[in-house]
């Protein structure tokens, strides 16, 4: 139980001496200069650390996958669908590493809402879609990811990131998905 707690209380401290300003890479990426974007990864930077996104009502669904790259596993809080906050993305999106989950994306999802609907924007992007849900229940929707825990070498707003990888037996609950 001690183990335990010092686990979570090291976890805690090193998200938290996360420097407030910007990724690792974001020298790679020069649109990482908006001040919305410094506010996505300042107020996201906590979720590195995956039981503090379910304790935050962030709920794990499908690793998704294609030819092209893959997303991961995307965790939802339906809570925050239709936020355009910076600050309150829907999405989480994690690769399996050492043993757990490391956070590499966030994602913006926009339900639509009607046949006239314009596409939103968010950090000067038009999102994507509309498009199917990603799990039963969820519904038809744009979304934006941004990845802001790993390089995607097809840019920062890049819907797919070929560096990340589902694995080829997901977990129950956790398929890896054709298409998006």
């Amino acid at each position: 139980m001690i183990a335990r707690l010092a686990g979570t209380a090291l976890a805690l401290v090193s998200a938290l001496a996360v420097p407030a300003s910007v990724p690792a890479h974001a020298a790679d990426q020069d649109t990482f200069t908006d001040p919305q974007l410094t506010a996505a990864y300042t107020a996201t930077a906590l979720y590195r650390y995956e039981p503090f996104a379910t304790a935050a009502g962030y709920e794990p669904h499908v690793c998704l996958a294609r030819a092209e790259g893959a997303m991961g596993f995307h965790y939802f809080n339906e809570s925050r669908f239709g936020s355009l906050d910076p600050a309150k993305p829907a999405g989480l999106l994690y690769e399996n590493a050492n043993g757990g989950r490391r956070l590499v994306g966030v994602e913006w999802v926009v339900p639509v809402t009607g046949k006239n609907m314009k596409r939103p924007r968010l950090f000067g992007q038009d999102f994507q879609g509309p498009m199917a849900g990603h799990y039963p229940g969820m519904p038809t929707h744009y979304d934006l990811h941004v990845w802001l825990y790993k390089k995607n070498p097809r840019g920062l707003f890049s819907q797919w990131n070929p560096t990340v990888k589902c694995p080829s037996s997901a977990t129950p609950g956790m398929s890896k998905m054709p298409g998006h």
